[in-house]
């Protein structure tokens, strides 16, 4: 199986990719539109601002070749700024389009009520057949959450202040708004189950 990791000039690919490595998987980076041939599962990383990664997208023609992968039906797993950009807009710095693979808004969490980012363990819940076993504690970093439009496609929940949608599933697109990689022997497993389902 190959694996292709995206480098939209943000996230760290090198912690990803040990990851992987870890549970046996190699990677390829991915910075051009005919590195996508051949790769079974894309995976969108993403630390920073929504609109400096969608903008290098943009500058690197991605956006399409993305969507065709998906349109493929290959496997794509956007990872916390990287499950944001799947959706259609961001109000991040003014409202920003996304890729929209997943109908929905990414908000901003209430600075008046939290501690924004959002830094820290804290508790994903499950009830889609086959990942309630993975309910556990996983390593956030943001300071938006995602709001999809169809509460089908949420995988899982966590609450801060408000429960919000944690990750996401609709039909070969999973996203994860917390990092797996930094998530110890669980967010290996996650990752795994996902690349492998």
């Amino acid at each position: 199986m190959k694996i292709g990791l995206i480098h939209a000039g943000s996230g760290n690919l090198k912690s990803i990719s040990n990851a992987l490595k870890n549970i046996g998987f190699a990677t390829e980076t991915i910075t051009k539109t005919n590195q996508f041939k051949g790769i079974d599962t894309i995976i969108l990383p993403g630390v920073g601002t929504f609109k400096n990664a969608m903008n290098t997208l943009k500058k690197l023609n991605l956006i399409d070749s993305i969507k065709d992968h998906v349109d493929n039906e290959k496997k794509l797993i956007g990872i916390c700024l990287g499950m944001q950009l799947l959706f259609q807009k961001s109000y991040e710095f003014g409202e920003n389009k996304g890729i929209g693979i997943i109908k929905g808004e990414v908000l901003p969490f209430q600075e008046s009520k939290l501690r924004v980012p959002h830094v820290g363990w804290n508790t994903s819940s499950s009830s889609v057949n086959g990942f309630s076993n993975f309910n556990g504690d996983y390593y956030f970093v943001h300071s938006f959450y995602c709001e999809p439009k169809n509460k089908k496609d949420i995988l899982f929940q966590t609450n801060y202040g408000l429960k919000f949608c944690s990750a996401i599933k609709k039909d070969n697109v999973y996203g994860l708004q917390f990092h797996p990689e930094k998530s110890q022997k669980l967010g290996l497993k996650l990752l795994e189950k996902i690349i492998n389902e």
